[in-house]
Formats: structure tokens, sequence, C-alpha cells
């Protein structure tokens, strides 16, 4: 099998562009995670849903902050799939 070596170069910034936006909003999920774990093993409070609410907002908290940021990454890589698509 042949590839293009523009194709396969895209599907890889494309993988990393992904890991690079989900990373620090799955940071955010996974510290809070653990802060509330501690303090639940501390209090010895069992409760799924008080670690489940404290990751979402979290999540979303982190999301909000960076839009503008994963919104310029994604804005960037569009206009080079776009300028490649045509001048092809």
């Amino acid at each position: 099998m042949h590839y293009d070596e523009q194709a396969v170069s895209l599907a890889r910034e494309m993988l990393l562009i992904t890991l690079k936006i989900a990373a620090p909003i799955l940071g955010a999920g996974l510290i809070i995670g653990l802060l509330v774990s501690l303090v639940q093993s501390i209090t010895s409070i069992q409760d799924q849903t008080l670690s489940f609410v404290p990751k979402i907002v979290a999540m979303i908290a982190a999301a909000a902050l960076l839009l503008p940021w994963i919104v310029a990454k994604l804005v960037a890589y569009a206009g080079q799939l776009l300028s490649l698509a045509s001048g092809a």
C-alpha cells in the first residue's frame, strides 16, 4: 500500500491536536478526582455522586477557560486543511 505522506502528516497532526486539547480538561478532572477521593478517605464518606459532580464541574470550567485556545488551535488546523485542499 502506498500512503500519501501529506495525508499521514495531517492525520498525525490531527491526533496530536486532539491530545493537546483533551489533556488539560482530563487533567483537571483527574486532579479534582484525586482530591475528592482523598477527602472521602479521610472523612469515611463513600458516596459515588460526591466525586462525580465536582469532576464534571472542574472539567466544564477548564473547557470554558481554555475555549479561546481550543478555537485558535482548531481554526489554525482547519485553515491548514483548506489551504491544502484549494492547492490540490
